[in-house]
């Protein structure tokens, strides 16, 4: 039987309604944010349909961050990058013209709606008697920590060690350069990423100490019980994982109004009590409070405050030539 016109047009119509009402992002992400923003994500898509009626779902990609950030310049249509520093999502703009200089000044907090910092998980005991930077450079330590060309965990763990030299050693850069180019030779294996370091260190039990993100150390520390223990040092770098809309992305894609509205909702107090839940630091004072109790205290300092911020730092150590490699490739 051959079915009206109208009725015919009236399926198009609503085939086609149904079909607006689902809308697709990619969050092109970091290492050990897997599991938070798996449960952010479904929280999310919940408040998304309760506000608009669209169903949206959430793509996810996690690597290390410099490389994620390349994947991105290279062509991977991100939505929104959420990585592991403001310097891998200012590439996207001076490598891709993929969104604007001042990305950072949209959201709050610098676009940085949690935070972290380094320290050491060590064997249980810590039969090397690990308490600080210093003691990474021993003869027979084992350190464990991700590749600075690839990762930003990476990139953290190197500056934070790069700065305690400096205060030990009255600012002498050589001093410096030297006491980091040791506790390199002490590094068997170079994971591209976070989360293949801490795979290295907690499953396959290679290593003394790994140097990571705190909140990947609370968590493989739930995972692994007994076996380990984190140690922090008295002073260490506060991590400032950053978050940004990809407006080249977007307005191609025609997905920037619930683009923006996934990184928003990181400031909400779902997304707040969130971020604690899963061991990072909340920006919001209220729940950074509530969670407090999970965090040792540790004296933290700024990569502003420090080096200058990521463009500075970023030539200085990680750009091809750069020190990193002066230390490593030699």
């Amino acid at each position: 039987m051959k079915l009206p016109a109208l009725s015919i047009a009236i399926f198009i119509l609503l085939a086609s309604s149904l079909f607006a009402q689902k809308i697709e992002l990619l969050n092109v992400s970091y290492d050990p944010t897997r599991e938070f923003y798996t449960e952010y994500n479904a929280g999310f898509a919940t408040y998304w349909k309760d506000k608009t009626g669209q169903t949206v779902v959430i793509r996810q990609s996690h690597g290390g961050s410099g490389k994620q950030a390349r994947s991105v310049i290279d062509g991977l249509e991100a939505d929104v990058v959420t990585l592991a520093l403001a310097g891998d999502i200012d590439a996207l703009h001076s490598q891709g013209n993929l969104l604007p200089a001042d990305w950072q000044k949209r959201l709050p907090k610098n676009s940085a709606p949690y935070l972290s910092t380094v320290g050491f998980l060590v064997r249980k005991g810590n039969p090397k008697g690990i308490k600080d930077w210093g003691d990474l450079i021993q003869p027979g330590v084992q350190i464990i920590t991700p590749n600075p060309k690839t990762s930003g965990s990476g990139r953290w763990n190197f500056l934070a060690a790069w700065h305690w030299a400096l205060l030990q050693y009255n600012n002498d850069e050589a001093k410096a350069q030297e006491f980091v180019k040791k506790l390199y030779v002490n590094v068997p294996v170079l994971d591209t990423g976070g989360r293949g370091s801490s795979t290295t260190f907690a499953e396959r039990q290679i290593g003394d100490v790994l140097i990571m993100w705190e909140n990947e150390l609370l968590l493989s520390l739930r995972e692994t019980g007994d076996q380990n223990e984190i140690v922090l040092p008295p002073a260490s770098i506060l991590g400032e994982p950053a978050v940004a809309l990809v407006d080249k992305n977007v307005d191609r894609k025609k997905t920037r109004k619930v683009a923006q509205a996934y990184l928003e909702y990181l400031y909400s107090d779902f997304g707040q009590d969130l971020a604690g839940k899963h061991f990072f630091r909340p920006s919001n004072e209220k729940f950074l409070e509530k969670y407090q109790d999970q965090y040792k205290p540790v004296k933290l300092y700024t990569i502003d405050e420090v080096f200058g911020g990521w463009g500075p730092a970023t030539k200085k150590f990680f750009d091809e030539g750069a020190i990193f490699d002066q230390i490593y490739l030699q």
